[in-house]
């Protein structure tokens, strides 16, 4: 494991100073970068006030995206008894299938 460091992000001008793995400091300037970029056009729309409400409905987004993203990836996933059923069918075919003698 990677050894503890501190890092200064923004979020909305504001500094917060977090810990974090030295190898994992990229992913998170990178996640704050993000994380302020949605705030900004949340306080951008002019209609929600205040740092903590502006974090909340942006939460809720981001967990809305991961949750839809989780949810598709799931639904793309072929079950296993499907997989199954297309081998058989397949190997049914290439029985079937009379190869020309060399």
């Amino acid at each position: 494991m990677s050894e503890l460091s501190t890092i200064e992000v923004q979020l909305l001008d504001k500094p917060y100073r977090i810990s974090c793995p030295q190898d994992e400091q990229d992913v998170l300037r990178a996640s704050a970068a993000y994380v302020d970029k949605k705030m900004r056009e949340v306080r951008g729309q002019g209609r929600i006030l205040g740092l903590e409400r502006i974090a909340v409905i942006v939460a809720l987004n981001l967990s809305r995206e991961l949750l839809a993203l989780q949810q598709n990836q799931r639904q793309s996933l072929i079950p296993e008894d499907s997989l199954e059923r297309m081998m058989a069918r397949m190997e049914q075919a290439l029985a079937a299938v009379q190869l020309p003698h060399a």
